[in-house]
């Protein structure tokens, strides 16, 4: 089973290959989800490929923005620069991106997002009809839920999971919390992580106004919108019996 480790920039890259890693994703200075991540050239890209191959070791690249028309712009030339670079796979959460990859990067493998949030088989046997070597699931699944879309997706098709980090208050990522509180797109990797924000809050019944009804709080606050992180450390074995084929840990801003 593959142990798969984020790397937001060089030195992290070179860290999670020290302790273990067996793959690697990463972004170039577009089209991924973490836009304050350091992120790689495509000079560091290529040089990460090269070592990552000299170990064994696999580089995925991320291209799982939520894409609009203007996103496509210059991306055929970038495919074919990660082509060359000779990267395992590339990260895809909008099917026109799957779709595009799959016409002007024919041997690129393709890995579908968890942004993409696949929840059910039908979903995921979509995907690994139009073409996906892999599928993300989407991280608020239960472990019975992944059991069943792995019995139910050909065994050609590999099924990734995350098992440790951040959670989202919406399906993976989908949420514009964010761009309506501070103007920054989530889906476009500029999250602010307004959820996580310590908010004084407060219940007002409609039919009651003026009675309001304090949400409940601690020491440091209340996080009524935030998600407790993901640690599945405990599930591992369970995993491994299902036949999953890759663990992925969520941070390339950690």
């Amino acid at each position: 089973m593959e142990l798969l480790a984020p790397a937001g920039n060089f030195e992290k890259f070179l860290t999670a290959m020290h302790f273990g890693a067996d793959a690697l994703y990463l972004a170039g200075g577009r089209y991924g989800l973490r836009a304050f991540a350091g992120n790689f050239s495509n000079e560091e890209i290529v040089k990460a490929v090269e070592i990552a191959h000299s170990k064994g070791k696999k580089v995925y690249i991320t291209l799982n923005i939520i894409a609009k028309d203007k996103d496509f712009e210059g991306l055929k030339d970038y495919l074919k620069f990660l082509e060359d670079a000779k990267v395992d796979a590339v990260i895809v959460a909008d099917i026109g991106m799957l779709q595009f990859v799959r016409v002007h990067a024919p041997m690129l493998d393709v890995h579908v997002s968890t942004q993409a949030n696949i929840i059910n088989s039908y979903s995921a046997n979509l995907m690994a009809d139009l073409g996906a070597t892999r599928l993300i699931l989407a991280r608020e699944l239960s472990l019975e839920e992944i059991k069943q879309i792995r019995k139910n997706v050909p065994a050609k098709v590999e099924i990734e999971v995350f098992v440790h980090g951040a959670m989202c208050m919406a399906y993976s990522g989908r949420c514009f919390l964010s761009e309506y509180l501070s103007c920054r797109s989530a889906n476009l990797g500029d999250c602010s992580q307004s959820c996580r924000w310590a908010y004084n809050m407060y219940l007002e019944e409609k039919n009651n106004p003026g009675n309001l009804m304090p949400v409940e709080t601690d020491e440091n606050g209340t996080y009524i919108l935030s998600s407790k992180d993901l640690c599945l450390i405990k599930e591992i074995p369970e995993i491994i019996n299902m036949g999953i084929d890759s663990l992925k840990i969520e941070g390339r801003l950690k």
